[in-house]
């Protein structure tokens, strides 16, 4: 997942959410929490329980995250935040825990007496995790057109300059989908498959041969004795637990989003 990735995710995560991102710039924004994402995020239970207790006013933390420390002004102070953080990996489970998935509008940049139309897609973000003795995870964004089929990647940066609601704007509709997004879903699990076998993967076949290599060395071991003890077996499990190669994809989150224009 790069960076721009990141910082994409972190604007639609915090939008959805129903937070306002009061700064933004290269490298960093600045999100006044909501209530609800200041306890889910911030771990602070006693202030909440206090204030809860005592009718006292809320006052919801305001949080700077940089995702690009060189292009992020140096006077900006806030939380790196990258692929693997403590903090990222926070807001996905929040993103799981809040909603199966989000629906967002497009906000149409000119006002207009006339009806809009805006087409729905289906957006699901997953990683994919090459897993051996080393691993290796690959942030993935597809967007389908529940109208016509068609599939595109990298949906979350092809809309990150769209501006979303999660309100239908006024002299706007939206059209009914022809596919249902549990079928949507379908294909586009069926796509990564087939990319993903189609594909050659000499990780794996590295992975394979290492794990040979330590097989060969815990026989050598164990050699020349008749019956091998228990240890023996263990030890050959752990082995293949350790060095066999295996895809894992992990659905991080998702949504529907009406557009007005289809993404290039």
């Amino acid at each position: 997942m790069l960076q721009k990735e990141v910082h994409q995710y972190l604007e639609q995560f915090f939008l959805a959410t129903g937070c306002t991102i009061e700064e933004y710039g290269p490298g960093f924004l600045t999100v006044q929490l909501t209530v609800e994402m200041d306890k889910e995020l911030m771990n602070r239970p006693f202030y909440w329980t206090y204030l809860e207790k005592t009718g006292g006013i809320p006052n919801p933390m305001k949080v700077t995250f940089i995702t690009d420390q060189e292009k992020a002004p140096p006077n900006i102070k806030g939380e790196f935040i990258h692929f693997g953080a403590p903090r990222l990996h926070q807001l996905f489970l929040a993103a799981r825990k809040l909603a199966a998935y989000i629906r967002l509008y497009e906000s149409p940049h000119m006002h207009s007496t006339q009806n809009v139309p805006l087409h729905p897609w289906l957006n699901v973000n997953m990683k994919i995790s090459y897993c051996s003795d080393r691993k290796k995870d690959v942030y993935r964004s597809f967007g389908l057109n529940l109208i016509n089929g068609s599939l595109i990647e990298q949906f979350d940066e092809k809309i990150s300059p769209v501006s979303l609601t999660p309100k239908i704007p006024d002299y706007c509709f939206t059209i009914s989908p022809i596919i249902m997004p549990t079928s949507g879903l379908k294909r586009i699990e069926a796509f990564l498959t087939n990319e993903i076998h189609s594909h050659e993967h000499p990780w794996a076949d590295a992975a394979q041969k290492r794990w040979m290599e330590d097989s060969k060395l815990l026989d050598q071991f164990y050699d020349g004795e008749e019956e091998k003890p228990e240890t023996y077996f263990i030890e050959k499990k752990a082995l293949e637990d350790q060095y066999k190669p295996d895809i894992q994809i992990d659905i991080l989150n998702g949504g529907i989003f009406y557009l007005q224009s289809l993404p290039a």
